[in-house]
C-alpha cells in the first residue's frame, strides 16, 4: 500500500472510530509500526490529527484563528451560549474565557444583571461593556494574537486574587481521557489558574471540539462540574462523562 493510501485511511478510521491506535493498524496492513508511526508524524504536522500515546485522535478545528472559528458552527455556539448567559446569577463573580462561544455568551446576558465579569480578552471585555449594569475586570498580559486573549505570568498572578463563583472555559478538545486540551502553552496556563480559582467551571463544546484532541492539557475532564453540548452529539459517551462526576447537560 502507498503512504497517500495509508494516510488516507488513517483519516477515514479517525473519521469513523474517533482514533486510530498504532499496533493494530501495522499488523492489519503488514507494516512495520514504525512506519505508521512515520505516517502519523507527518498528518500531525500537517493539522489532520493529534498523536497521543500508542496512536492519534482528530485534531481540533477549533485551533484555527479566531475569525476562522467564528465561521464554525454559529448557530450551535449561540445556543449553548444563550444556555450558558442563564446560568449566571445575579451579584455573581464569573471568569468568562476567550473565544468565540464566550463572545455570544456576553452577548446574550440580561441586559438588567448586576454582575462582576472577570476577563482576560479585550474582544469579551468590549462585548460585556454594552450591558451597563455589569462590572468588568480585565486581566492584562501579553496579547496572544491568534485567539485575542492576554496571557503570561501577569495573567496568571492576577488570577489569584480572585474567588469566582463560576468560570466558562474555552478549550479546542473535550476527550474522556485526554481531557480538556488547548492549542497553546500559555494559554493553558491561564486556564488553569481561572480554573483553580473557581467554584465551578463549566465547558461550552460545539461539536468540533468533542473526541478530539490538542497538544497541552489543561484540567481532566473529571476536574469540571458541567459540560455543555448540543444536541446529543456521537463524539462522546454521555454515560462515561457522567461516571466521572460532570453533569452533561443537552441544549437544542
Amino acid at each position: 500500500m502507498l503512504t497517500r493510501q495509508r494516510k488516507k485511511l488513517i483519516l477515514d478510521r479517525l473519521a469513523r472510530d474517533g482514533q486510530v491506535q498504532a499496533t493494530p493498524l501495522s499488523q492489519e496492513l503488514g507494516v512495520s509500526e514504525d512506519t505508521i508511526r512515520r505516517d502519523l508524524r507527518e498528518l500531525a504536522s500537517s493539522g489532520h490529527l493529534q498523536r497521543v500515546h500508542g496512536g492519534a485522535l482528530p485534531a481540533s478545528s477549533a485551533l484555527a484563528d479566531l475569525p476562522t472559528r467564528a465561521q464554525i458552527a454559529p448557530a450551535e455556539k449561540q445556543a449553548l451560549a444563550r444556555a450558558g448567559a442563564a446560568m449566571v446569577l445575579p451579584g455573581q463573580l464569573v471568569f468568562l474565557d476567550g473565544g468565540t462561544t464566550a463572545l455570544q455568551l456576553a452577548h446574550h446576558l440580561d441586559p438588567a444583571l448586576q454582575a462582576t465579569f472577570v476577563t482576560h480578552s479585550p474582544s469579551v471585555a468590549l462585548a460585556l461593556a454594552h450591558k451597563p449594569r455589569l462590572q468588568i475586570i480585565m486581566l492584562g498580559g501579553t496579547l496572544y494574537r491568534h485567539s485575542m486573549v492576554n496571557v503570561g505570568a501577569a495573567v496568571v498572578e492576577a488570577a489569584n486574587a480572585f474567588r469566582a463563583d463560576l468560570y466558562f472555559m474555552g478549550v479546542t478538545g473535550v476527550h474522556t481521557t485526554m481531557g480538556l486540551t488547548t492549542g497553546d502553552y500559555e494559554e493553558a496556563a491561564v486556564k488553569r489558574a481561572l480554573h483553580k480559582n473557581a467554584a465551578e467551571t463549566v465547558v461550552m463544546a460545539s461539536h468540533e471540539k468533542l473526541g478530539a484532541a490538542s497538544a497541552f492539557l489543561v484540567t481532566p475532564l473529571q476536574d469540571i462540574a458541567t459540560l455543555l453540548v448540543h444536541g446529543t452529539p456521537q463524539a462522546i459517551d454521555p454515560i462515561a462523562i457522567a461516571q466521572l462526576g460532570v453533569q452533561v447537560v443537552h441544549v437544542d
